[in-house]
């Protein structure tokens, strides 16, 4: 398979991009970070549903 065939999106915690893994097939529009390295490091208050300007 040909890497630059696959989708990729850029990682919002260290800003690089990554390419599509295939253990993401179910859930790629929810991958936000390019390791789990990146997922722990990323700011508390600003998880999934609670990005600045959104309020519950």
């Amino acid at each position: 398979m040909n890497k630059s065939l696959l989708p990729s999106k850029i990682c919002v915690a260290c800003g690089r991009p990554f390419t599509w893994r295939k253990r993401w097939v179910r859930c790629w529009q929810q991958v936000r970070y390019c390791s789990e390295r990146c997922r722990r490091s990323a700011p508390r208050g600003q998880t999934q549903g609670q990005r600045q300007g959104e309020h519950p």
